[in-house]
């Protein structure tokens, strides 16, 4: 404040940006700050504002500026008048009076020193300015220092700053970010770290950041993410990952985010994600992996995240999706994989996502589309850049896409008389079928006009020679090399070095020679479907050191040997299903260490022994659907320590393989439906019931329940699958208390007192599971639940209700039973 005296018209006027710099500077701003050099003012492209913002862009800084502040006290004696405060040490400063520099430890005496003003008969002045570097007075909101080379980010590094609400890091060639580098910036809203250097985050890097809601770290060169990395960002909304290094997610990578709306992993080399990698992200509604190199539809990863809404696949390599991927998103909306390797597609791929309203499958390969079932809400169906066929075969596509009223773009590729035809603007009755005329001539042109898998590369169609056997098909730009349905005799050789999908489906290859795939060193993914191979010889995949996916379904294999998947030791997917196998290829699976999921669905296995599945310690999906299986023998399965999935539905199985489950820590599904049971008895489950979330048991003739079948599972069960079956009967089950589904339709439950337990054990769960009365001939059709009439006659009922009731209430009640008062009836008081 100015004090009255006659230097008042001699001060000049300040605004409010020159306070405000004068009191927060940084050695790179437009302000005064003391430095090793003394006092100095930077120029170029700093600034600091009225909002608190402070901008430090490329100014080869080395670490972290260090603010200062220049806490000044000006007492001029001039009479009796008195000048203190920011004015006054804007005064002085614009005027380079002489300054003392203080230390910290000399500022109390200081500030407890009489000063005396000067006497005579003239007034005279005297100065004291106190100039001290410290602490800035936390006015600071947003920090821009893009474009320096700072490298490492110290712990404590902007300690000073607790009023920081945005930080901008970008191009600044951070490589390490030290543990407790963010401490103190618990006001922090926004940080930008993209386009650095880092590699790795350790666990405690991000600590103190409470109130982050965005963190941008996309074109980095992170290579793993340690769970715990983001564990105190409670309050982080969106997550950006892109463009970084990434070819793992481990369990509970995100662990902590539960907040988090958005995450963004796209472009980076992901081909595998732990099925609880996205465990901790229940608020998760849209996930961008588009641009990694996932061959299979990561189902049990997702599966952590229930409440996606959008979710982006597209740009990877899939070349099939199918129900047994697991994909099951109850509120997922909008589904993109567009650009991938699509070829086939299960009718039931999408049955557990029934919100899914817009579906792009752009860019694919797929010549057909069955029409898809479960997603009830499809209003959009974009087909663009598929070699679509529009003959006989997509009859059912376009009757289906009438009948849902799903919007659909995309043209025929053939036959001729339809090439360039929009699908929308077609009827069922302009595809020819087989007998119609003209139909033959037309239909001749699919093998070689439709059936290309991959479109033609850059340097093709310029015309320039492509390394491509005579007949196949190579896409530089895609790094896909196909040969389908060639009638080819023997596998070719001369593809492209960088391949990575070859498909050679749809030929007759009795044998697969040693060393049949030369110079296919980057090779992931192989398809042999439909070949008729008989025999894998010996080194037949030879060099191979990059695969990661086998398909041999559908072929002539009885047997296979160590020996034939020699130079493959990445293998991780393999698909065996529809050959001749009547025992597990146990040799063959002790030598892929890496064997992620093995597929032997009908085949004629009959019986699994003891050290069948020995060396698969890294298993996680096993499927033995559809065999001939009456025995697993304990022993059989495990230990398998890492096996999540185990169907052996369809099979002559006449018990739960209660002795098998032993050493499976982690099975989380068990699918057992399609097997004459007949009865289930105590403990069935109980090895497992630790981990075990979804149940099948449906269509296994299941006549008798014991009450103790299913002790042991507990708060894990998710979903319980007992349709179709032959129950008439079946215990309450108060121990699953965590089930989200139940099915029990199709079952000719007998509505008496005997199942009074099940109907009171329904009436306290709000789920819909389908049960209904065959008998007494009152009570069918109706509801388990909701038959009280039923129930309200047996023994139990009354003194359970009257425990439940005060006295009152089960006064009025009991004079409805009798009829007696039709006031009490309708619950009003009784007169």
């Amino acid at each position: 404040m100015w004090a009255p005296g006659p230097w008042n018209n001699r001060l000049p006027a300040l605004s409010v940006s020159q306070s405000i710099s004068s009191v927060c500077c940084f050695s790179c701003c437009r302000c005064w700050a003391s430095g090793a050099h003394g006092r100095q003012r930077c120029r170029g492209p700093a600034s600091a504002t009225t909002q608190g913002h402070v901008a430090c862009r490329h100014q080869n800084l080395t670490e972290v500026p260090t603010p200062s502040l220049r806490l000044a006290q000006a007492v001029v004696f001039c009479g009796r008048a008195t000048l203190k405060g920011p004015k006054s040490r804007m005064w002085l400063a614009s005027r380079s009076l002489p300054t003392m520099v203080l230390e910290e430890d000399m500022v109390s005496a200081l500030e407890t020193q009489e000063l005396v003003r000067t006497k005579g008969p003239r007034p005279h002045v005297g100065l004291v300015v106190l100039s001290l570097r410290s602490p800035p007075p936390q006015l600071t909101q947003r920090l821009d220092l893009q474009g320096n080379q700072l490298k490492v980010i110290a712990p404590a590094a902007f300690q000073a700053l607790p009023h920081l609400t945005h930080l901008d890091l970008r191009h600044c060639q951070v490589e390490l970010v030290a543990e407790g580098a963010f401490r103190g910036l618990g006001r922090l809203l926004v940080l930008n770290l993209a386009s650095n250097r880092l590699s790795a985050l350790p666990q405690e890097a991000l600590d103190g950041l409470g109130s982050l809601r965005r963190l941008e770290l996309e074109r980095n060169l992170l290579e793993e993410l340690r769970p715990g990395a983001f564990g105190a960002l409670g309050a982080l909304v969106t997550l950006n990952l892109a463009h970084n290094a990434l070819v793992y997610l481990p369990p509970m990578a995100f662990q902590g985010l539960l907040r988090t709306r958005g995450l963004q992993l796209a472009h980076n080399a992901l081909s595998v994600l732990a099925p609880e990698a996205l465990a901790g992200l229940p608020a998760l509604r849209r996930l961008s992996l588009h641009h990694n190199e996932l061959q299979a539809l990561p189902g049990a990863a997702l599966a952590q995240a229930r409440g996606l809404a959008r979710l982006e696949l597209g740009h990877n390599p899939f070349t099939y999706a199918g129900e047994e991927d697991g994909l099951a998103l109850p509120g997922l909306r909008e589904l993109a994989l567009d650009h991938g390797a699509l070829q086939a597609l299960d009718p039931r791929a999408f049955a557990h996502c029934p919100r899914l309203h817009t579906l792009d499958l752009r860019g694919n390969q797929l010549d057909t589309l069955p029409p898809l079932q479960g997603p009830g809400q499809l209003r959009r169906l974009r087909l663009q850049g598929n070699p679509l066929w529009c003959g006989c075969r997509a009859r059912p596509l376009l009757e289906w896409l009438a009948r849902a009223r799903v919007r659909s773009d995309g043209a025929c590729r053939g036959p001729r008389r339809l090439r360039g035809e929009a699908l929308d603007a077609l009827r069922p009755s302009d595809l020819r079928c087989p007998g119609d005329p003209a139909e033959d001539e037309d239909e001749d042109e699919e093998p070689a006009a439709a059936r290309p898998r991959a479109p033609p590369g850059p340097a093709e169609e310029d015309g320039a020679a492509q390394p491509c056997p005579r007949a196949c098909v190579c896409a530089s730009a895609s790094r896909h090399s196909g040969c389908e349905g060639r009638g080819l005799q023997a596998v070719p050789r001369g593809f492209p070095g960088d391949t990575q999908l070859l498909d050679l489906r749809r030929n007759r290859f009795p044998a697969v020679p040693r060393a049949a795939f030369p110079g296919l060193g980057r090779l992931v993914s192989l398809h042999l479907q439909h070949c008729g191979i008989a025999a894998l010889e010996a080194g037949a995949l030879a060099g191979l050191g990059s695969l990661l996916y086998l398909y041999l379904s559908d072929n002539q294999l009885s047997g296979l040997g160590a020996a034939a998947l020699e130079g493959a030791p990445r293998l991780g997917y393999l698909y065996l299903e529809r050959n001749r196998f009547l025992q597990v290829p146990a040799p063959a699976l002790r030598a892929l260490p890496r064997l992620f999921s093995l597929h032997l669905q009908d085949n004629a296995v009959e019986r699994l022994a003891p050290g069948d599945l020995a060396g698969t310690q890294a298993l996680r999906w096993l499927y033995l659907s559809g065999n001939r299986l009456t025995q697993v023998s304990p022993g059989a399965l495990g230990p398998a320590p890492e096996l999540e999935k185990l169907h052996l539905d369809r099979n002559q199985l006449r018990e739960v393989p209660t002795g098998a489950l032993e050493g499976l820590p982690a099975l989380r599904e068990l699918q057992l439906s399609g097997n004459p049971l007949r009865a289930l008895r105590d403990g069935a489950f109980r090895p497992v019931g630790g981990s075990l979330q979804h149940l099948f048991l449906n269509s296994s003739g299941l006549e008798q329940v014991s009450p103790g079948a299913f002790s042991g599972l507990g708060p894990r069960l998710q979903s319980l699958h007992l349709q179709k079956n032959q129950l008439q009967a079946l215990p309450a089950l108060p121990g699953l208390s965590q089930l989200e589904l139940v099915d029990l339709s199709g079952n000719p439950f007998r509505c008496d007192c005997q199942l009074l337990p099940l109907h009171r054990w329904l009436t306290g769960l709000n789920l819909r599971v389908g049960a209904t009365c065959a008998a007494p001939p009152s009570a069918r059709g109706q509801r388990v639940k909701a038959a009280v009439a039923v129930f309200e006659a047996c023994p139990s009922w009354a003194s359970r209700k009257a425990k439940r009731m005060p006295s009152a209430r089960r006064a009025r009640v009991k004079g409805r039973w009798r009829g007696a008062d039709k006031v009490g009836r309708w619950g009003g008081r009784e007169a």
